[in-house]
């Protein structure tokens, strides 16, 4: 199953957020999603997030999970805030792109 969303703000283009299901474990993984930066701080992340929450919720899944990079601090901090939690990271010669991942449960 997959989900793909595009976001408007004022009827232009302004975010999207894509997830599928990529364990087989009952986890919905949240693959890639962004914000226009002319659209930031006017919750359309929020939103999306949201958005893909509920649904993933809707159709029986009991957690997301995802994987962002070091070097996306307001990224990470965007997530912890939702509930995610840091589960792994897997370290890179480039610390910047030191891949994070991290899981909210839904249940």
């Amino acid at each position: 199953m997959h989900l793909s969303l595009v976001a408007e703000y004022k009827n232009e283009p302004a975010g999207f957020k894509i997830g599928y299901e990529r364990y087989s474990d009952g986890s919905f993984y949240s693959w890639m999603g962004g914000v226009l930066p002319e659209f930031r701080k006017k919750g359309v992340a929020r939103k999306l997030a949201e958005f893909q929450e509920s649904w993933a919720v809707k159709n029986g899944y009991i957690a997301l999970r995802m994987k962002t990079r070091e070097k996306h601090k307001t990224m990470i901090k965007f997530s912890l805030n939702r509930g995610f939690f840091i589960t792994d990271e897997n370290p890179l010669d480039n610390l910047f792109e030191t891949r994070i991942l991290m899981e909210k449960s839904l249940i």
